[in-house]
């Protein structure tokens, strides 16, 4: 049956004045930064009509708008059976704020910082940009997936260790991790003492597996832990910025806010109340729209296999991103590099993910599924050339 989101139409979105559409030439099919293309949920639209009528153009308060804080906890409890209060909620202009916010936090100049890699490229930024060391353990690749790996993880962790910055739901690779490997991680940060920030802003994009807060897994980790959450991803509201820091621990909380101060304050008013209106009036688009997702990955999933030689992908638990293996392509040296000039489609390059990225490239499937086989053809015709 025909969806919707089939109708997208390059011209339209060619028009948009946003990164995704603007940073390549014209002629350069985008599928690459983590947006999505559908339009946003009604509810999301109302709030924000709303927003403008309502003259609500001062500054926002530093505890939120009304409700907004429950939201959060209502949004907890209900999809991961995670008891938050209000007062654990920080509210942050996005994500990528609290990543530079929890190292500032919690990690000293030298010390380091350990995360599972490849990564989201602001995981890095937020460490040695600071002038924190950087110590990736590159996560196990398994014929159904990839893990956390216990020896990896042992080895990057030093006496000089200080935080883990976990990505959970996983970026690029979409894995979810599950109780043993959590329960694993946690007895690693109880070992070494190590205070945590766990980024779990794809988690409403799931396909099936449970996502548990890694927060949940202990009541001495809940105490060392920082969790990102918000709706941004889920609900194609990436551009307002918005995100919510929870640390259930008043001492851990307020040192994570000092850490803030003066620097990064709440989310605009606007993006706060499209972010409750997301998570209290729209789960009905997103479970329509994960439905959609769950047909875009299988369908990628099965092209690989069937038109792309010499490609792999492990099929995503979460996230709209396919993280593809060309390591045993003829431009297994620069994937990326190689489909945008020979083939012009735009991908994320995999070495901005780490080392453990090179020979990858990060494929965004949140688009039409016409859109979809257009890049997959790219791929196939570039890798027919040779």
């Amino acid at each position: 049956m025909a969806h919707s989101f089939d109708d997208l139409q390059l011209d339209a979105l060619r028009a948009r004045p946003l990164a995704k559409w603007r940073v390549y030439d014209p002629d350069v099919l985008p599928l690459w930064v983590a947006d999505m293309d559908f339009p946003v949920a009604e509810p999301i639209r109302a709030a924000i009509r709303a927003y403008a009528d309502g003259d609500l153009w001062g500054y926002p308060s530093h505890g939120g708008l009304p409700g907004v804080r429950e939201t959060v906890c209502d949004r907890m409890r209900d999809r991961y059976g995670w008891e938050v209060e209000p007062d654990h909620v920080v509210l942050l202009p996005g994500i990528v704020a609290g990543l530079y916010g929890g190292v500032r936090a919690f990690a000293s100049h030298g010390e380091g910082v350990v995360t599972p890699t490849p990564v989201y490229p602001p995981f890095r930024a937020a460490t040695e940009s600071q002038g924190r060391l950087y110590q990736s353990a590159d996560l196990a690749e398994g014929p159904d997936g990839y893990r956390l790996d216990g020896e990896a993880l042992d080895a990057a962790i030093t006496p000089a260790s200080r935080l883990l910055m976990l990505c959970h739901p996983h970026n690029p690779t979409g894995r979810v991790f599950d109780a043993s490997e959590l329960e694993a991680l946690a007895d690693r940060v109880i070992d070494h003492r190590l205070w945590v920030v766990s980024d779990e802003l794809h988690a409403d994009l799931n396909f099936g597996p449970q996502h548990r807060p890694f927060a949940t897994v202990a009541p001495e980790v809940a105490t060392r832990t920082v969790t990102l959450v918000g709706p941004t991803k889920a609900f194609n509201i990436a551009g307002l910025k918005v995100g919510f820091a929870i640390a259930t621990d008043p001492e851990t909380r307020e040192r994570f806010r000092a850490a803030l101060a003066g620097l990064a304050g709440p989310g605009p008013s606007v993006a706060q109340l499209a972010a409750k209106a997301a998570w209290s009036e729209a789960d009905d688009w997103l479970d329509d729209t994960l439905a959609y997702l769950r047909a875009n990955r299988d369908h990628v999933h099965h092209a690989v296999r069937e038109r792309l030689p010499g490609v792999r992908m492990h099929l995503p638990e979460a996230t709209y991103l396919a993280w593809l293996d060309f390591r045993n392509t003829v431009i297994a040296d620069d994937p990326a590099g190689a489909l945008l000039e020979r083939g012009r489609l735009a991908l994320n390059p995999g070495p901005s993910f780490g080392e453990a990225g090179r020979g990858f490239a990060r494929l965004n499937f949140a688009t039409s599924r016409g859109i979809v086989d257009e890049g997959l053809d790219r791929i196939a015709r570039v890798l027919h050339e040779g």
